[in-house]
């Protein structure tokens, strides 16, 4: 009979939870990207960027996915590889990552017929594109990983503190000009400082691997949701600076108080709203553990879309397309019943999942 494997072997391979987390982060992104442009959809599912709605929990899962994968692919291939060969690896992704990126969100989809919807043609590069257009998911997790890739191995105080100074930094720095700036620009997810307080999930995740690894399933849950749990206090806490007093509402609901820098928002990648999300990412994950690692359950939506999540991300934006056609004839996203937006929801859903599902049977996987 063959040896038991141990917890370091089971971590050198997949891994159910991790697996299912980010496949369960890719159906919630084309629950909110496409359902939440639907007036009739609950509030919750929409980006306000006053507030941590539900929909703003999404990309922090991300990060939190690309930090847990990361630290576990460099420490095995530092053990595989020797150093040299690990670092040029993880450098050459990343910065396949970012082409991929800044090529993706610079193509010019003239949606109005199918022939420019099928040949896409470049902008001309301009200072706007750097403030908003460029700095999109995949950017962002490419700088992000850029930015942790020093710490990624080290111990956990090394990494602790990193975070700590990264959020600080740009607290500072939203405190002195950037704060003002990134409104009167318009960007989304934090613009080209976005990276700093992103930084706060992705090494959440890679402590969350440090308890998975250290510990086990049984063993990673109690200090998966105490963390999570300090941290979603703490990102709450921290809203509460600039409430003028009072006790800022919880997340997912709306202000009650003006916004400012110490406000949960999606757009400014404030402080308060990545310590709050980094926690959310570490309970939620903890549920994943709990269910696939402890009693071997699975969603087969998850699966598809979790074994090839970049592949899912760039097939959902190019099946928006369409769909937005019909969400906005006749103005759907404005008189559309609630029934009727799910329906439309659902077949989006269904269609996106459809196509990964037959880049997975062809063996089509994108892992960068």
């Amino acid at each position: 009979m063959a040896p038991a494997p141990t917890r370091a072997a089971l971590l050198t391979g997949r891994l159910l939870s991790l697996d299912q987390f980010r496949g369960y982060t890719v159906a919630a992104m084309f629950l909110v990207n496409y359902g939440g442009n639907f007036a009739a959809m609950p509030a919750v599912l929409k980006h306000h960027n006053t507030y941590c709605s539900l929909a703003d929990t999404v990309m922090p899962q991300f990060l939190f996915a690309v930090g847990f994968a990361l630290r576990l692919v460099v420490l095995r291939n530092l053990n595989q590889t020797g150093a040299r060969t690990t670092w040029l690896r993880a450098l050459r992704r990343i910065g396949l990552l970012l082409v991929v990126g800044l090529a993706f969100y610079h193509l010019n989809w003239d949606t109005t017929r199918w022939d420019g919807l099928l040949h896409p043609i470049w902008r001309p590069w301009g200072v706007a594109d750097l403030w908003r257009d460029a700095f999109q998911t995949l950017v962002h997790i490419a700088v992000t990983s850029l930015w942790v890739l020093p710490v990624i191995a080290a111990a956990a105080r090394p990494r602790l503190l990193f975070g700590v100074g990264s959020g600080l930094l740009h607290l500072g720095l939203s405190a002195w000009f950037w704060y003002e700036l990134l409104h009167e620009k318009k960007v989304i997810d934090g613009g080209p400082a976005g990276f700093l307080t992103w930084t706060i999930p992705a090494l959440a995740g890679s402590f969350a691997y440090d308890f998975r690894q250290e510990r086990g399933a049984r063993g990673a849950l109690r200090p998966l949701l105490q963390w999570g749990g300090l941290l979603m206090l703490l990102g709450y806490l921290i809203s509460c600076l600039g409430a003028g007093g009072h006790l800022a509402a919880p997340p997912f609901f709306p202000p009650h108080v003006p916004v400012d820098l110490w406000t949960m928002s999606q757009r400014a990648g404030s402080l308060s709203y990545l310590t709050f999300a980094a926690g959310f990412s570490l309970a939620v994950y903890a549920g994943f553990v709990w269910l696939c690692d402890l009693h071997h359950k699975k969603l087969a939506l998850f699966t598809i879309l979790g074994a090839n999540a970049l592949a899912a991300y760039l097939v959902h934006a190019w099946v928006d397309v369409p769909f937005s056609w019909l969400r906005d004839t006749p103005r759907l996203d404005e008189y559309a019943r609630l029934p009727l937006a799910l329906l439309l929801t659902a077949g989006f859903i269904a269609t996106s999942t459809f196509l990964v599902w037959c880049l997975n049977r062809r063996g089509w996987f994108l892992r960068l």
